[in-house]
């Protein structure tokens, strides 16, 4: 075995188990290191909190006076709890999330200091900006750029730094961040649902849109995973035969947890407590060492800091418990790769979720008109969502294993497309009020009945509706999704938008009723977005057959995905909605493009390096001992050693045979790379690596993995799937 392999297996068989011992209960500890309303009443004055809780809820500015209220009582309560250092936390481009800490203490003179935070420094900072990709917003050397306090996200405490959640933009106003576009998307949706709310209730005066975020992710042990330079160093393995027993028995799902899992487990809900985040679930997933980490749904932009947050304590937390945890959407071949289940809805101020079904005709027709038109918007945008989940670890996990494919389709089960089937039928114009009570009874009234028994689920659906909200089960395990949220909170915006403008339209010029306008404008939303319905197998050669038929894309490569966000159609979108310009829209598209030519770049380098400095050693080095076996079996035998050898002999020739591919496909990669190095434009670029670089990996890769058949297992230097997936 070789001796890095060995001595990782060896400390990982020795661990004991890091016991973790719960402090208090969960309810009594959430939230506790939060500057969450409960705190602001204790440490802000009447008027600072108003302030406050008023832009939180409406967005208006905060005095400058009042910031420094605000900064004052937020520092005393951060030093009540030992901090000593804040950050603007952020989120940049990069899909992480980013902090620069400073500290509280500042000199006075005459050799005193004090602990000062002022409210400018809570409102703005001017972190050095140069090192963030920016799609050629600015050049290198103009590196101002600003965060902006977020006053919708609680600021809250992490060891010994106060965070402070904040917006990041240029110097010249656009956006270089996540959170700026979904702010401005959740503005959109907000309004234009609001606006069609008043349909059915004029209380309504504003839609949250409702966010919970599923979490899969891969625990391994640390040692393991240090002694495989690739999944250290890209997040995968690029190479490696799958175990004889991987998930095919199905023994995982929902198992008994692991000690050493259970452990980080309860670690991480009790730090997800404190910070105010509501984890709720936790469970074994179907893959061996997959779990999950599920939420209680909340406000959009607070739930996507939250997520980015726990990602980031998760990799903190499991370090402490000797593991790793493993977010890529695919780090094991043959096993199933990791998602991030969106959970969207919207619900109004008056305690009503828009897609849940209630008890009178009425709320069903809210229902019916927030569930069509959100199909709808899926219908019109569906590259643009293919988009939004496009990225180069994403790409190897859709299409296979229960992950979605990248055909973009919802799922909304029969007894509703029964319903949607119905109101199709509906007379155009107006009702008779035979017509009308036969619709609202039979029809609209039956609704919460129906979805009672609507709780099937297609594992392959990219976008579903499961009884109360849509799951965007396409958003992979290491996304950021402010980025999914905010395409689908601005198309919904958008289509909202328009069905006030057509039903109001109807009103006015056709002398309809509104039930009338609403079902006779639902009713050509359903014939225009039955296309993207689907309910079947989507990993099966005959829905690509359809879905081709049905002029949806399918887009299975990142560069190909990614043109959807420089079309016109989403440029005129995102300026119609006020959530991008095209200056930011085709920043982004750059900087999504330089990112995968990147991580495939870096994978072909590792790749390389371990085929040649690695495998083929290892392969040389076994063989030449079969050759030294057949030689003496030669002295032995003499003249029958042909026969008595001729295994090992086979075992020799293939060998090489091996090596020979690997050495010539890896420099036959090393070759393209080179020409793909030199093209300036960044689209060709991605395309060059995409079409003539990637395809080498798998290549590689089958060659190698036969190696690690045929090579003595005390020879084999890298830890191999049984070992990682298997070893508690």
């Amino acid at each position: 075995m070789g001796i890095f392999r060995f001595e990782a297996l060896k400390e990982t068989l020795n661990r004991i188990p890091v016991d973790f011992k719960e402090n208090g209960k969960h309810s009594e500890n959430f939230g506790i290191n939060v500057f969450s309303e409960n705190t602001m009443r204790q440490y802000l004055t009447k008027d600072a909190f108003n302030s406050v809780m008023d832009a939180m809820e409406h967005g208006s500015k905060i005095d400058r006076k009042i910031a420094d209220q605000v900064a004052s009582s937020m520092k005393d309560w951060a030093l009540s709890k030992g901090v000593t250092h804040y950050t603007h936390w952020f989120q940049p481009l990069t899909g992480g999330t980013a902090e620069k800490h400073d500290a509280f203490f500042e000199p006075i003179g005459g050799g005193n200091a004090v602990e000062k935070f002022s409210g400018g420094a809570l409102v703005q900072q001017e972190p050095d900006a140069s090192s963030f990709p920016s799609g050629g917003i600015r050049n290198t050397f103009e590196a101002r750029g600003y965060t902006a306090w977020d006053p919708t996200s609680p600021a809250f405490i992490y060891g010994t730094t106060l965070c402070i959640p904040t917006v990041f933009v240029a110097y010249t106003g656009e956006a270089l961040d996540n959170k700026t576009p979904l702010l401005r998307a959740l503005q959109a949706v907000d309004k234009h649902a609001t606006a069609v709310a008043k349909y059915f209730d004029k209380n309504v005066k504003k839609v949250t849109a409702s966010l919970g975020v599923e979490q899969e992710y891969f625990l391994i042990d640390k040692a393991l995973v240090i002694s495989r330079p690739d999944l250290l160093m890209t997040g995968r393995t690029l190479l490696g035969h799958s175990a004889a027993k991987g998930q095919q028995l199905d023994d995982h799902y929902f198992g008994s947890i692991p000690q050493r899992a259970l452990n980080f487990m309860r670690e991480l809900e009790t730090e997800c407590m404190k910070l105010g985040i509501p984890a709720k679930t936790r469970h074994n997933e179907v893959a061996p060492n997959q779990f999950e980490l599920a939420p209680i749904y909340e406000e959009t932009n607070l739930a996507v800091d939250h997520n980015s947050l726990m990602m980031d304590i998760m990799g903190k937390i499991a370090s402490r418990h000797n593991l790793r945890v493993l977010l890529h959407e695919k780090p094991f071949a043959g096993i199933n790769g990791s998602g991030k289940h969106n959970n969207w809805s919207l619900s109004t101020n008056t305690g009503v979720n828009l897609l849940g079904p209630g008890k009178t005709p009425m709320r069903n027709l809210q229902f019916l008109t927030f569930f069509i038109n959100t199909i709808k918007a899926i219908r019109e945008y569906e590259e643009l969502m293919r988009a939004g989940i496009a990225s180069a670890s994403n790409d190897h996990r859709l299409g296979a294993n229960e992950a979605p494919p990248a055909i973009i389709s919802v799922f909304i089960g029969e007894q509703l497309t029964k319903v949607l089937n119905d109101l199709e039928g509906v007379t155009k114009g107006k009702l008779s009020p035979q017509e009308k009570t036969d619709l609202k009874l039979n029809v609209v009234g039956k609704i919460p009945e129906i979805l009672l028994d609507n709780t099937d689920r297609n594992r392959t659906s990219p976008f579903a509706f499961t009884g109360n909200k849509f799951e965007y089960r396409a958003v992979g395990s290491l996304a950021n999704s402010a980025k999914p949220m905010t395409i689908l909170n601005t198309i919904v915006a958008k289509q909202l938008k328009d069905f006030k403008i057509e039903v109001d339209s109807l009103i006015k010029n056709n002398d309809l009723k509104k039930d009338e306008a609403i079902f006779n404008v639902l009713r050509e939303y359903i014939k225009q977005s039955k296309d993207i319905l689907f309910e079947g197998n989507g990993y099966s050669a005959e829905w690509e057959e359809e879905a081709e038929k049905r002029g949806l894309s399918n887009n299975k490569t990142t560069p190909l995905a990614l043109k959807a966000i420089v079309s016109k159609k989403t440029i005129d979108l995102y300026k119609e909605m006020k959530v991008l310009s095209e200056v930011e829209v085709r920043a982004r598209h750059e900087i999504q493009l330089d990112e995968y030519t990147l991580r495939i770049q870096i994978e072909g380098r590792v790749l390389g390096d371990i085929a040649l400095n690695h495998v083929i050693p290892t392969a040389v080095n076994y063989q030449n001992k079969l050759i030294e076996n057949v030689r003496g079996l030669k002295d032995i035998f003499g003249d029958e050693f042909e026969t008595i050898a001729k295994d090992q002999m086979d075992l020799i020739k293939k060998i090489s045979e091996h090596i020979s591919a690997i050495t010539t496909k890896t420099n036959d990669m090393v070759e393209e790379r080179k020409k793909a190095n030199v093209i300036e434009d960044v689209e060709e670029k991605s395309f060059a690596y995409c079409d003539k670089i990637r395809p080498y990996f798998d290549e590689i890769r089958y060659h190698c993995d036969k190696l690690e058949l045929m090579v003595d297992d005390e020879l084999w230097p890298l830890t191999k799937y049984r070992e990682m997936l298997f070893t508690r």
